[in-house]
């Protein structure tokens, strides 16, 4: 899998082009995350708790994210589906790095950071990047 995207990313400028373009189309999703938290904490997680505030705003992500991703892959599709699992890995990576970056540099630990990907304890955050890593390639498939 890894020969497959080297070489796609690889064989040519347009492709670098594209995902440079996809790159800088991640920025808008971390506003998205922002936004969909402050509204969380200012509105309903007082009224339904912690948890289930953090899981409403879970979905409404995946919503609000799965909308983006629509119209970003509509006006910009991916020529493979290689180049939208590629584009999947690279918003993953972005933003595991800016979650887990941010974290620590906010003094979080990492039980405290992990912990957010435990299910068993009804967190369900993980669900989030699951959902931008599969995005492109299920709108590239759907397109197709």
């Amino acid at each position: 899998m890894l020969d497959v995207i080297g070489n796609f990313l690889s064989t040519s400028r347009y492709n670098s082009y594209l995902m440079l373009k996809y790159f800088l189309f991640w920025f808008p999703m971390l506003l998205l995350a922002v936004i969909n938290g402050t509204a969380r904490d200012l509105w309903y997680k007082k009224i339904v708790g912690d948890l289930t505030g953090h899981q409403i705003s879970t979905v409404s992500l995946i919503i609000l994210f799965g909308v983006y991703i629509f119209f970003i892959t509509k006006k910009y599709p991916s020529e493979s589906g290689t180049q939208a699992i590629c584009i999947g890995i690279l918003w993953l990576i972005l933003t595991l790095l800016f979650e887990f970056g941010f974290g620590l540099f906010r003094g979080s630990s990492w039980s405290q950071l992990l912990g957010e990907y435990n299910i068993l304890k009804g967190r369900i955050w993980i669900l989030i990047p699951i959902w931008i890593t599969i995005a492109p390639y299920l709108f590239y498939k759907i397109a197709r």
